[in-house]
């Protein structure tokens, strides 16, 4: 019985680093998203500000708010100067004849396998941002609590032919991948 388990453990995927890099243009992209989310977050209050200013309305509002616009825009722009170079070193993924691998996060970073047994769905996504990055995004979902895995700042040819060969390798198992 021993030597079964063993076996078995054996073959098993085991949790390791993933072999292969996003596309270096998701640090464009990722930066560019990030720029765009600093100014929708900035802008209300940017926009009061002015407004309050134009028409002489209460002058200490129009300084607090000036001031939660320059913050909110200072760290915004920390981000922006930090978060995309630092997701592309992390972001990790490999795809093998048993398992999908991910590496990904900045802050909170996450190491994932998914065996092919385990695998229920295989989707793609483009945004318009990642279009014009010609990028896309590879969402592998199991039965696992813990979620789908996603390989973000995939070339998007890449990612559809990644997303065929998962369908095939997937419906090739027989089992319900639960």
């Amino acid at each position: 019985m021993e030597t079964r388990e063993a076996a078995r453990r054996a073959t098993e995927p085991r949790l390791r680093p993933p072999r292969h890099r996003v596309q270096r243009r998701a640090i464009a992209h990722w930066t560019v998203r990030t720029l765009f989310a600093t100014a929708a977050a900035a802008a209300p209050t940017g926009i009061a500000a002015v407004a309050l200013a134009l028409f002489e309305v209460v002058p200490w509002l129009v300084l607090a708010l000036a001031a939660a616009t320059a913050t909110v825009a200072a760290i915004g722009l920390a981000v922006t100067a930090v978060m995309p170079a630092w997701r592309y070193r992390v972001h990790r993924w490999e795809v093998t004849d048993e398992a999908v691998y991910t590496a990904s996060g900045w802050l909170w970073q996450e190491w994932r396998i998914a065996p092919l047994s385990r695998i229920q769905t295989v989707d793609t996504d483009r945004g318009p941002l990642q279009r014009a990055f010609g990028l896309a995004t590879l969402t592998v979902t199991t039965a696992s609590a813990a979620g789908p895995l996603k390989v973000d700042g995939l070339d998007a040819e890449l990612a559809a032919d990644l997303a065929a060969r998962l369908s095939e390798a997937t419906q090739a198992i027989p089992g319900d991948a639960t």
